[in-house]
């Protein structure tokens, strides 16, 4: 029987009873599961299935071309993050976002480290940490910005320059780009709440060039209502 640690990005219900998890894990990058008898009245499980929530899953020999299926699982570590409206979101957001652009993504412990510490920034309630999270993917997958001595971050070639190209990448909203680029531990620094908005939509510029197949989480106005 296989074992798997593993992200929960996303589930959908199937039938009365079943699910289908979409998830990022270890060993194997995206994967999706099918999970029995969830949704039955005994079943107290249902409650696990939070968005990123770190579950250990038994799977069951695959047969055919199907999906395989989870004989059983466990939370590997309980937090608190659902408890609080702003942790709660940045979850739901990044869960959205992950499960949106990784379904090609093979096994990457880089991404898989970056996400565990994630989690851990949000249970210490560092509201900015998917600011910092979102460009640390950047960075694992090769299309991070250059570095040099340009002070407006040009979105599509990914370097700096001496003149602004894009309304959303003035001289502040670059210069936190460039702090959080160059920065050993990004998720000390300290980004203004009056930037945030622009910086995330910043983000999503800078993935829509780099990232093929790139697409708006469907949770992003949410997040700005929160933040707002």
């Amino acid at each position: 029987m296989n074992s798997q640690n593993g992200f929960l990005l996303s589930y959908i219900k199937y039938g009365e009873n079943d699910a289908v998890l979409h998830c990022f894990t270890e060993e194997d990058g995206f994967q999706s599961y099918f999970l029995k008898r969830i949704y039955t009245k005994k079943n107290k499980k249902k409650a696990l299935l939070m968005p990123l929530s770190q579950l250990s899953f038994s799977l069951l020999p695959i047969r055919g071309n199907g999906i395989q299926t989870i004989s059983r699982f466990e939370l590997i570590k309980s937090n608190d993050i659902y408890t609080d409206i702003k942790s709660s979101t940045v979850v739901f957001f990044i869960s959205d976002f992950l499960n949106q652009n990784l379904r090609h993504e093979n096994k990457n412990h880089n991404i898989f480290f970056c996400l565990n510490e994630f989690i851990d920034e949000l249970q210490h309630r560092n509201y900015q940490s998917h600011f910092i999270f979102l460009i640390k993917i950047l960075k694992i997958q090769g299309v991070a910005p250059l570095l040099n001595a340009g002070k407006f971050l040009d979105p599509e070639t990914g370097t700096f320059s001496t003149e602004p190209v894009h309304q959303l990448f003035g001289e502040d909203i670059s210069a936190i780009w460039k702090m959080i680029l160059s920065t050993a531990d990004p998720y000390r620094i300290k980004i203004p709440s009056a930037y945030r908005k622009d910086l995330l939509d910043s983000l999503l510029v800078y993935y829509h060039y780099h990232i093929t197949d790139f697409q708006t989480p469907p949770s992003l106005e949410v997040i700005h209502q929160i933040f707002d």
